[in-house]
């Protein structure tokens, strides 16, 4: 179990709040197979076993898509098992996941985006102006909140305008910056010299302590300024990745340059992104019809 938890650690680069929650969803099978059928190890477990396990999750009333979660922290764990040659084959090959509601995630407007951005909502302090950037990249770039947390001073390219960052599976891509971002940025490290001590000196997003940003801040200071803005119930970095997608392909961006911005690796996660807003596409209607004179 401590080489599957490195490994996802490792090789998948997953958060230690990820890995975390697949501890937990993998104890929690673990304690159930112990109960109901006296068996300590994992390693020869059946998929009946399973499905009885998914049955008692849905008596609990547990949502499918919870359940479907927990499914797939097990998952893992087998296809880890088959890997390394501990397990010749996997209970959850032929697993078919529990249909869900799909939940349509409203992104920011761009009116919203540019009044948050605005300068004059954040102070001219360090902890201010790093607010200002840590918003600024997640619009500017699309990056997820972990791939923000783990920007390092030597991903930052100013002569090329670009930034390198490290995404699921330890993947590499590059992600052009605007200008407005060189001068953020510019003023956020001359600000970030000042300081007296740096711990995390590697990383570029750090508290005014000098440690690594961490998820919780993120999510804090994305909520403070866009709540000001904004009566959305949802207000989170992932929010803002979602629009910084919409937002391009709303304004003639393809969809194989923002699928290649975000980091994904097929154009299925992608789609998700092409469904605007109602408006917008009355907008477009009365716009381009014929008979719409």
């Amino acid at each position: 179990m401590d080489k599957f938890f490195e490994y996802l650690k490792i090789e998948k680069n997953y958060s230690q709040k990820t890995i975390v929650a697949y501890q937990n969803d993998i104890n929690s099978f673990k304690k159930f197979i112990n109960d109901e059928f006296q068996q300590s190890s994992l390693k020869k477990v059946n998929y009946s076993q399973i499905r009885s396990w998914i049955v008692l999750l849905v008596n609990k009333g547990i949502s499918n898509k919870t359940i479907n979660r927990k499914i797939s922290s097990l998952n893992s764990l087998y296809k880890f098992l088959k890997k390394v040659g501990i397990n010749k084959n996997n209970p959850l090959d032929q697993h078919k996941s529990l249909k869900t509601k799909s939940i349509v995630q409203i992104p920011f407007s761009k009116l919203e985006v540019s009044n948050v951005l605005a300068s004059e909502n954040f102070g001219k302090d360090f902890e201010g102006i790093r607010d200002n950037l840590i918003l600024e990249i997640l619009y500017c770039t699309g990056v997820r909140r972990q791939e923000l947390i783990n920007l390092k001073l030597n991903n930052i390219d100013l002569s090329n305008r670009r930034i390198k960052v490290l995404g699921k599976r330890n993947k590499e891509r590059y992600i052009p910056i605007l200008n407005s971002m060189v001068q953020l940025l510019n003023t956020y490290l001359e600000e970030r010299n000042k300081l007296n001590y740096i711990k995390d000196v590697d990383f570029l997003l750090i508290t005014k302590r000098g440690k690594k940003i961490y998820e919780n801040l993120v999510n804090r200071v994305t909520k403070k300024y866009f709540s000001k803005y904004s009566s959305k119930l949802k207000k989170s970095p992932h929010i803002l990745r979602h629009s910084f997608a919409t937002h391009l392909l709303d304004n003639g961006a393809d969809l194989n340059s923002v699928k290649d911005l975000l980091g994904h690796t097929s154009l299925a996660a992608t789609q998700i992104y092409t469904n605007r807003s109602i408006e917008e596409i009355k907008k477009v209607f009365k716009k381009t019809h014929p008979r719409n004179k």
